[in-house]
């Protein structure tokens, strides 16, 4: 899966992912979903705008937006909706992990689920949903702002 450590990055990962889906490749796209790949960070919107921007290619705002959905919905991202703050997006998916963020510097880490199973938590009462996803996120102070 994408964004998983085991993945080999080349220039054509992105472009390759996306036809597997059975999704067109454009250059903002296939810029996008590189970008999460190859840096295995946590970005908002507005960071991706910024990163994207920077080189030749001109893209609206909405247009991100609407990019993101699609890779969403395609599972080739993850968007996680972390508590008081814009959502992130991340090119690790097929995983049932979860996140640790900083309350001062707003940081965040992966956490790898301790179950074997997903969902890795179960409601005390499903009323009557399959469910298939436990979004879990911890909150703290990361090491760095604690000093």
């Amino acid at each position: 899966m994408p964004g998983t450590s085991d993945d080999t990055v080349t220039p054509d990962t992105a472009a390759a992912l996306l036809r597997r889906q059975g999704l067109r490749v454009t250059r903002p796209r296939a810029l996008i979903l590189d970008l999460l790949i190859t840096s295995g960070q946590h970005f908002e919107v507005a960071a991706i705008v910024e990163r994207i921007r920077t080189g030749p290619t001109t893209i609206s705002v909405q247009a991100v937006y609407n990019i993101l959905t699609m890779l969403t919905h395609a599972g080739l991202v993850r968007r996680t909706e972390p508590a008081g703050r814009p959502s992130l997006f991340e090119a690790r998916t097929g995983d049932n992990h979860h996140h640790l963020i900083c309350r001062d510097c707003g940081s965040i880490a992966d956490l790898d689920c301790a179950a074997t199973v997903i969902p890795c938590l179960a409601p005390s009462n499903d009323h009557g949903y399959h469910i298939d996803e436990a979004e879990v996120c911890w909150y703290g102070r990361c090491a760095t702002c604690q000093s």
